[in-house]
């Protein structure tokens, strides 16, 4: 049985921290930001663990 490849898209999207969690960026912080407010663009630049429906999917594209 061959290894199982990860899908590259989600390798350059998400990190796994030491204790197993999975972190993801905001969205809609690329571009049109002069209409956002500072606490909302301040609030998007943070890291956010994923949800718990999404998680498994990650795993699989993670190849986990």
């Amino acid at each position: 049985m061959p290894k199982m490849k990860t899908k590259s898209g989600a390798k350059k999207r998400f990190k796994i921290t030491a204790t197993g969690r999975i972190k993801r960026k905001h969205a809609y912080k690329s571009h049109i930001l002069t209409k956002k407010e500072h606490d909302q663009k301040k609030r998007l630049g943070k890291f956010v663990e994923v949800s718990k429906a999404d998680k498994e999917n990650v795993k699989d594209c993670l190849a986990i």
